[in-house]
């Protein structure tokens, strides 16, 4: 084994110079790295600075014995990947059961058989570094299999949910609902005359529109509870947990400003020469009658009403039938930053 800086380090604590000297000449023979101090002190400032591969400690010493070590080491950051070794000179079984209370893997008594001692410092080590392989492959295992979901379940184009999560979400949120008796609202928008668009400027300009219109949902549903979808070609999704039809509509308005303000332009359009978009919103307080679907039935209908109505305006879905706002009236409700409170607190 080569004697370099990817060599396991070993740290040998022992107030014995003879005995440290062996150790050096034994340690360095099989190719590893060393670092020798006299007593446990030493041997915590040693481990602290250096973050050795393996510890040789000395049972009984002056200043602090190798037991109080293994003891204070358990105290430090990432002791728990080193394994200690402990040489002791008591080979009774009070002194071997305290050994592994305080931390040691294994240990060997003095007068030290040295071939004992190799056999035992490489089992220790192979048998550390396969337990921080297996470490190491559960972290990368846990990432690959984060990745694996949020690929999942994000629209690869937009980078907002996919329609799986969207159907996930919206059944926990209706869920938690029921329980709560709290409502629950629905955005549905589709961006007008897109085949008209696609047709004129081309798909990768449509697909750079979508991105757009999938950023003015994320800069308008902006609480953590808020999800922003894309339900399936140029048609997009907020659910909007704790939030009655006053507050939905707050965000749906805040939606149309924030497409406005990018000012893509569209020459094909039938209602603007800026891309727009119509929205339908639709919220419900969970009952024995009604079902998640109900909801979306409803912001359908009235994401239908705002496209018959002329496109580019917000229909809402009201107890009484639907009521329309267009995309350049003032809704009557605030959507500024003041909106999350004004969201839970009306009804």
């Amino acid at each position: 084994m080569q004697n370099d800086t990817k060599s396991p380090l070993i740290l040998v604590i022992d107030d014995d110079p003879y005995t440290r000297l062996k150790l050096r000449q034994m340690v360095q023979q099989e190719g590893y790295r060393i670092e020798a101090v006299n007593d446990g002190e030493q041997g915590l400032e040693a481990y602290e600075r250096l973050q050795p591969d393996l510890v040789l400690v000395d049972a009984m010493m002056p200043v602090m014995d190798g037991f109080t070590f293994c003891q204070q080491l358990q105290t430090l950051p990432g002791s728990e990947r080193t394994p200690v070794l402990m040489i002791t000179g008591l080979d009774d079984q009070a002194s071997v059961d305290q050994a592994f209370e305080v931390g040691a893997v294994d240990f060997v008594t003095k007068p030290i058989h040295w071939p004992i001692l190799r056999q035992r410092m490489q089992r220790v080590l192979r048998e550390a570094q396969l337990s921080q392989d297996l470490v190491e492959a559960n972290h990368n295992l846990q990432r690959a299999n984060q990745e694996f979901y949020r690929l999942a379940i994000v629209d690869d184009l937009t980078q907002v949910a996919n329609r799986r999560r969207f159907n996930e979400y919206l059944q926990q949120e209706w869920q938690r609902m029921s329980r709560e008796q709290s409502p629950l609202s629905l955005i549905l928008g589709d961006v007008d005359s897109f085949k008209a668009y696609n047709d004129a400027y081309g798909h990768p300009a449509g697909d750079r529109c979508l991105q757009s219109v999938a950023k003015a949902f994320r800069l308008s549903a902006t609480r953590p509870a808020d999800l922003v979808a894309r339900y399936g070609g140029e048609e997009f999704v907020v659910i909007l947990p704790n939030t009655v039809a006053a507050g939905a509509m707050c965000v749906a308005k805040q939606i149309q400003d924030t497409l406005s303000a990018f000012k893509l332009p569209h020459a094909q359009s039938l209602v603007s020469d800026c891309v727009t978009i119509s929205l339908g919103v639709a919220s419900l307080i969970s009952a024995t009658d009604t079902t998640p679907e109900a909801l979306i039935l409803a912001a359908d209908k009235a994401l239908y009403q705002a496209k018959t109505d002329g496109r580019n305006r917000v229909v809402i879905a009201c107890s009484g039938g639907l009521c329309c706002m267009n995309g350049s009236s003032d809704t009557g409700f605030p959507h500024d930053n003041t909106s999350d409170r004004f969201r839970r607190l009306w009804s």
